[in-house]
């Protein structure tokens, strides 16, 4: 199999040569700091030997446990927030049937993956409590703490349901923890209960974690190869790792070209995709940039669309807008083909001209069409090469991501494994909720605020 690639033709107006070449350097410098572990955030590497470090007795494993929550289960709950579910979202939705809940005989399909905990909305968890009432199902609970709020809160309530709905010991047997090894109030009441687990490894962060448990599971679950997954990601891995020259290296390519846009004015990055069923992969994607670049002042702005759709929306703001934008567009070259464009005898919306086309056809050449629009109108285009959306190549496009992420936060400056202004939202939250030992930031904001 080939490799996705990074072109940049349609970016070459804004970034010549030498404003590449100037990074080499400083690319050499960031690759040997991650692969010996010696820059900022070094703690946090071990997402880069993860492809090798989930071997086949892990795999089997997970595999063991999808399979045991599947017999149980009509659906399966994934609980955690940010990169605790949204890893694994990103590879389901982009593997699914798009109405896969409709198909005939969906009772001898893979569970339903439904989602919990990414959010506080009562009244989503209340409806999602009204479908499991009448449903089979079991959870993944994935925190390595156990204490963020929002899964937290929502594991508290679905597991009371659980133990309401099937008895305390059959409750625990319908969970999975995915937690610390050692410590932490979920890794303590895994123990406790007897919950099966598994491990989120210290030196891997929650949005580099979708190749561990945290994401193979659910996967798993839903009834895709992991193995094709990390075998894809093992052989990006090796074709990074073995040289950080921009010519062969894409991850050192791309981490470059969006810093030289960056610094020429280009401080949005809208990532485009042509296919709903990458929606959630640019939710990953948005994350994993935002949290590791958004600091010290400093970063590029991840934003999404999904055309065509959203050329009917924010498609006029990136033609004519601020020219402040630059796109990655994630380029899928082969789908299923099996939708062509009849013939009409009346002929009445004029569209005989595409009689026998394929529908992806159509839509690689609005691709095209709209890539040289946005490019006329002051746009710069990157564009990811993909062959084809299966297991292998989401597998090279997480790890390829994930590791231009590392060397482009190594290029701006910054630690792009830490993300230290999470906390600041959480702090105002626990004293206004009233969390004990809060009482006197819980006095100030509220005199600050006139509550």
């Amino acid at each position: 199999m080939g490799n996705i690639k990074v072109n940049l033709n349609n970016a070459s107006a804004w970034i010549d040569a030498g404003a590449l070449d100037n990074y080499q350097e400083k690319l050499k410098e960031s690759m040997d700091a991650i692969v010996n572990k010696t820059g900022r955030g070094r703690d946090f590497l071990g997402w880069v030997e993860l492809p090798q470090v989930v071997d086949a007795s892990l795999l089997q494993k997970i595999e063991a446990s999808a399979q045991l929550m599947a017999r149980k289960s009509e659906i399966f709950v994934v609980t955690g927030i940010g990169g605790s579910y949204l890893g694994a979202r990103a590879v389901i939705e982009a593997l699914k049937h798009h109405f896969d809940v409709l198909l005939p005989g969906r009772k001898n399909k893979s569970p339903l993956v439904l989602y919990a905990g990414q959010n506080l909305s009562e009244d989503y968890l209340a409806d999602l409590l009204d479908v499991l009432d009448d449903k089979d199902y079991s959870l993944a609970v994935i925190s390595k703490s156990g204490t963020t709020t929002e899964p937290a809160v929502a594991f508290r309530i679905l597991k009371n349901h659980l133990e309401k709905k099937y008895g305390v010991e059959e409750a625990a047997n319908r969970i999975i923890a995915i937690t610390d090894k050692e410590k932490g109030a979920l890794k303590q009441l895994a123990d406790k209960l007897g919950y099966q687990t598994y491990v989120v490894p210290d030196d891997v962060g929650g949005r580099y974690s979708v190749l561990s448990p945290v994401g193979l599971l659910p996967v798993a679950v839903a009834g895709f190869d992991i193995e094709k997954l990390l075998s894809g990601a093992r052989d990006m891995r090796e074709h990074l790792l073995a040289t950080p020259a921009m010519e062969q290296n894409p991850a050192a390519l791309y981490a470059a070209a969006r810093n030289v846009l960056y610094r020429s004015g280009k401080k949005i990055e809208v990532m485009v995709n042509y296919l709903p069923a990458l929606t959630y992969f640019t939710e990953w994607w948005k994350q994993l940039y935002g949290e590791s670049e958004g600091k010290e002042g400093k970063g590029i702005f991840p934003a999404g669309v999904t055309n065509t759709t959203d050329l009917h929306s924010m498609g006029q703001y990136i033609q004519e807008g601020e020219r402040i934008i630059f796109e990655t567009v994630l380029s899928v070259e082969r789908v299923n083909g099996r939708l062509q464009i009849p013939h009409d005898d009346e002929d009445l919306d004029r569209l005989n001209y595409l009689e026998g086309k394929n529908l992806h056809d159509v839509n690689r050449v609005a691709e095209t069409a709209t890539t040289l629009a946005h490019v006329d109108g002051g746009v710069p285009n990157i564009r990811i090469e993909i062959p084809e959306l299966n297991e292998y190549y989401l597998g090279q496009l997480i790890y390829f991501f994930e590791y231009a992420c590392a060397l482009s936060g190594y290029l701006l400056g910054i630690n792009p494994f830490d993300q230290p202004g999470v906390e600041a939202y959480k702090k105002n939250m626990f004293a206004l909720l009233g969390k004990p030992g809060f009482e006197n930031e819980k006095r100030s904001l509220e005199e600050r605020f006139g509550i």
